[in-house]
């Protein structure tokens, strides 16, 4: 049988083990207290808090269902029609499967849980700086789309409060920047600072439940539609768009977000067709009332959301600066409870500023999706090859040469979706 030699060392940067610990205690939040080793529980230790398994599928399924879920009916409109957005789709879903198997695979292998941890452990040091800071831009870019969102929805509700035509200029504290402002420094900061997300389960549930509801109303409001909405082109085939606990808790999250996404998928296109806006609640009235509540429940569900993509990003970012310090975690207590706040405000100020001055949604959506390939295709497909290269055989089964070889293909289309993506977001309104 294979014996798979993983690279676990974390001495290439003369770094103690004590930061990996560090690092590993500012990770997603765990479903039970088990040690890795006997070697990692201490007496000294922190105390890491700890997630039901339906607190942990909550969390995780409120982190999947943001601003994806709102662009999903525009995804469909490039992606040339249903039949095409639904073939896409169940491919990406194979490839997202095929994924989360290799990284299980290579996480048994390497005895680390977190997706950062595995790559840096199975591919090496360069390859592991490259993805947590892809995390880190993600994570970043995403918190940024969350609070256009809040935006976005906050106008539609106040030009239906205060009854003014949807554009007329109101009161400065109606002001989309204003708002904004106010939400996301009384509410998304104050629950990005601690260091825990475990208490979030509880928000959560109610987000994920207000996201099933924004799916209820876009799938009625395509059978029962409003006399005043006028549907673009419906495409029906394909045409060449324009330039522009890994078992249980992600298989449960992956069948809620697939529902969710394809039923506001569809019935969103099918409903505005062509014309559809990147963020799909916009394109209904404002003086609808059931739309407006799914508003609300979008708002609700991104004031929880935001908190859980910036520990994600937090935590890459605290992990890099403490695998380069080699920093001891007994020494350390104080020291990160200053670091944790000051790194919070720089990234809530820098978020908010970019989404104070970028409107639309769309730009954002561009740019962290190509990183979403990265994670997808190019992440997984590296692991797969550095673990088959690791193998000590002498003679390579047919099976191996199969392995690496899809290895390759996933890094080549992760690739090429990173930077057609990528270009046609940097280069698109230079071109225009």
């Amino acid at each position: 049988m294979a014996q798979v030699s993983i690279n676990n060392d974390y001495s290439e940067w003369d770094l103690s083990t004590d930061a990996g610990e560090r690092a590993r205690l500012l990770q997603s939040p765990c479903v039970d207290t088990a040690p890795k080793s006997e070697w990692e529980a201490s007496p000294g230790g922190l105390d890491r808090g700890t997630t039901s398994t339906l607190g942990a599928i909550f969390i995780v399924v409120n982190a999947c269902l943001g601003a994806g879920l709102l662009n999903f009916p525009a995804a469909f409109s490039t992606a040339g029609g249903v039949a095409a957005g639904i073939a896409l789709q169940m491919g990406m879903l194979v490839f997202i499967i095929s994924g989360l198997v290799i990284l299980a695979y290579c996480s048994q292998a390497s005895n680390e849980r977190t997706y950062q941890e595995v790559v840096w452990a199975v591919c090496g040091k360069l390859t592991g700086v490259l993805c947590e800071v892809a995390i880190a831009v993600y994570t970043f870019g995403t918190c940024i789309a969350f609070l256009i969102i809040i935006g976005d929805q906050q106008d539609k509700i106040i030009a239906v409060m205060a009854k003014e035509p949807e554009g007329a200029s109101g009161p400065w504290y109606t002001d989309r920047k204003f708002t904004i402002s106010l939400t996301a420094f009384l509410f998304i900061l104050p629950l990005s600072i601690p260091r825990e997300i475990g208490f979030q389960k509880y928000a959560s549930f109610l987000s994920v439940v207000g996201t099933w509801y924004v799916t209820a109303i876009v799938i009625i409001k395509y059978i029962w539609p409003d006399k005043e909405m006028t549907p673009g082109n419906i495409l029906t085939s394909m045409q060449q768009p324009e330039v522009k606990t890994w078992g249980g808790v992600v298989t449960a999250a992956m069948v809620i977000a697939l529902a969710v996404y394809m039923g506001t998928g569809i019935c969103g296109f099918l409903t505005f067709g062509a014309a559809v806006d990147p963020d799909v609640l916009l394109s209904y009235p404002s003086e609808d009332m059931a739309v407006a509540v799914a508003r609300a429940f979008i708002i609700l569900s991104v004031l929880t959301s935001y908190p859980i993509l910036h520990f994600c990003g937090r935590a890459v970012v605290e992990g890099l600066w403490l695998r380069y310090q080699g920093v001891p975690v007994e020494e350390d207590v104080g020291r990160e409870r200053r670091r944790r706040v000051l790194q919070t405000l720089v990234w809530f100020l820098l978020t908010l500023l970019l989404a104070l001055f970028i409107p639309d949604i769309g730009k954002v959506i561009s740019v962290i999706g190509g990183l979403a390939a990265c994670f997808i295709f190019v992440f997984p497909g590296l692991c797969l090859i550095q673990a088959k290269l690791s193998e000590m055989e002498e003679v390579k089964p047919a099976s191996w040469w199969v392995l690496v070889s899809y290895g390759v293909l996933l890094v080549t289309l992760g690739a090429f979706i990173f930077g057609q993506t990528t270009a046609n977001a940097i280069f698109v309104d230079l071109l225009a």
